[in-house]
């Protein structure tokens, strides 16, 4: 008896389905087993909408358990894909994929079968639900600031799909096409093999390092540099110019000032070990699986750890600049979201913020009416407030009833043009005076808005799909000194993203600190649902 059940349970999967699947129509009436099927079918969806839907249009014909070459090669290309969701950087153990195959081997009557076609179904679309949208919902991680609206896929849709497609090939098309999430899937599956063989070995010692350095700190750091491939193995000892570049590139990859010294900063992140830089990337899939299918041919690209903006046309960056993010304060951080720039404005007004108003300008207005005098105070008619007449000390933030706006000029907060795509956070792209910000190595400062570094060239990429000269126009619009609304023939989506991970476009993977903290709690909430870091040593 245990020899046949050991010679069952080596018997492949297609074969122990069908025996039974055979078991079931030899003993059981045509006309019954079809009435069994569909009536179990139709209960064992009760309570699914979406499942119930799908079998009720579909006649409650099977698409998993029926006779035949194309049922087995769904069958077959489920349980493939169940069993390597690793590759995705999703927990394996959400899907009990022994329990399914275990309650396919065993099913006996026309009633089993029927909730074994609705246990696969349900078990696929749970699958093309985490691999086309994720497992996490972003609010769920921070209600405030991480507010992308996440497009789960129509269940009905992807059954039907299925049933017209290649299963192979169909499971594979669920996961993004985009060229991020495959690069991030082989940065994946190499920090997997570095961890499986031990890392990148010791790190370096605190301190600082630089060109002439001698001693152990140097020696680690070079063997740091080795193991990272930052640079060939060398019999040096001293800090060489070789080492400086070495350093550098590093620099380079990590997002950090490329002065060729190993500070403080720099060395901290060359501490870092294989599972902080795999748990990043596995975040990053998860992110990526966030993001609309569809970018836009043009889009704009905001990474906030990157302090960067891009201009990407077909895939590829055509313009990119520095970028300055809001603060890390728990009022000030720049949110993520997907929207569309419909208009840029030629020197602006600043329209101040009600919540800037209350929390920075009320204060100093009580104490002194004619402070931040750079400002107009205007009623709800738009018209000029004479300071000297208003007791502000008798409003708070609630019942203030005026608005703060500061005329368009060089000195506006806005600087001489912003980028607006329309949306309830109040959040755009536009010029600053305080140009010296750029040059810091962390750029968040601002309020919340993304300020550019290199605004006018920005525009003139815009405005170069629908003007002759647009260098020339933005400035005889600039030179009016007049306030301007210059609406985009085509409009740009625009994607406000968060990656402490991300391989450019040379192939290479870049690493960012995690500035306001959100990628830590990406993976603890992961973590939590089962994801686990693959190559560890045991």
């Amino acid at each position: 008896m245990a020899h046949e059940k050991r010679r069952q349970q080596a018997r492949p999967l297609s074969a122990v389905f069908r025996a039974a699947c055979l078991a079931v129509v030899l003993t059981t009436p045509v006309a019954a087993q079809e009435m069994a099927f569909k009536q179990s079918v139709a209960a064992a969806t009760f309570g699914s909408e979406d499942l119930a839907t799908f079998y009720r249009e579909n006649g409650y014909q099977p698409v998993w358990t029926g006779d035949g070459a194309a049922f087995q090669a769904r069958r077959t290309a489920l349980i493939a894909a169940l069993r390597n969701t690793d590759v995705h950087g999703l927990p394996q153990g959400r899907y009990d994929t022994a329990a399914l195959v275990e309650q396919m081997s065993q099913a006996q009557t026309r009633q089993d079968l029927a909730q074994v076609e609705v246990a696969l179904s349900r078990a696929f679309l749970k699958l093309a639900r985490d691999l086309k949208s994720g497992i996490l919902r972003p609010s769920s991680i921070d209600a405030e600031y991480m507010v992308r609206t996440v497009e789960r896929p129509d269940p009905v849709a992807l059954l039907n799909a299925l049933i017209q497609a290649e299963p192979n090939a169909y499971m594979r098309s669920l996961a993004p096409a985009s060229p991020q999430y495959r690069a991030l899937q082989k940065e994946k599956i190499k920090l997997e093999a570095l961890l499986a063989q031990g890392g990148w070995g010791a790190g370096v010692p605190s301190g600082k390092l630089e060109l002439g350095s001698e001693g152990q700190g140097v020696i680690a750091l070079r063997n740091r540099l080795v193991a990272m491939g930052y640079m060939r193995p060398s019999a040096g000892r001293g800090f060489d110019t070789t080492m400086q570049s070495a350093v550098q590139g590093f620099q380079a990859a990590h997002g950090l000032e490329q002065d060729g010294v190993a500070g403080p900063g720099t060395i901290e992140e060359l501490n870092r070990s294989v599972s902080d830089r795999l748990k990043s990337v596995i975040v990053a899939l998860e992110r990526e699986r966030w993001l609309p299918e569809e970018r836009g041919t043009r889009h704009v690209l905001v990474n906030q750890t990157d302090f960067s903006a891009k201009i990407v046309d077909e895939g590829r960056i055509t313009f990119e600049t520095r970028a300055v993010i809001g603060k890390n304060t728990h009022d000030r951080q720049s949110p993520e979201f997907s929207d569309e720039m419909e208009h840029m404005v030629i020197n602006p007004s600043w329209y101040v913020p009600r919540s800037i108003i209350g929390k920075e300008y009320l204060p100093k207005l009580k104490a002194n009416p004619y402070a931040v005098s750079h400002l107009e105070i205007t009623d709800r008619r738009g018209r000029v407030v004479n300071r000297g007449a208003v007791d502000f000390t008798q409003y708070s933030r609630r019942n203030f009833p005026f608005a703060m706006r500061q005329p368009p000029s060089t000195k506006n907060a806005l600087g001489l043009v912003k980028f607006m795509f329309p949306n309830k956070h109040n959040i755009y792209l536009h010029d600053t005076p305080q140009k010296s910000l750029f040059a810091r190595e962390s750029r968040a400062f601002s309020h919340g808005c993304i300020r550019l570094a290199q605004p006018f060239d920005f525009a003139y990429t815009l405005l170069a799909k629908q003007e002759e000269n647009p260098k020339s126009y933005f400035h005889r619009m600039l030179n009016t000194g007049r306030e301007t609304k210059v609406e985009l023939d085509q409009k740009v989506p625009v994607h406000l993203i968060y990656r402490t991970a991300y391989v450019g476009a040379d192939g290479k993977a870049q690493f960012r600190r995690d500035v306001y903290g959100r990628d830590t709690k990406i993976w603890e909430a992961l973590n939590r649902a089962g994801v686990v870091l693959s190559g560890v040593q045991s």
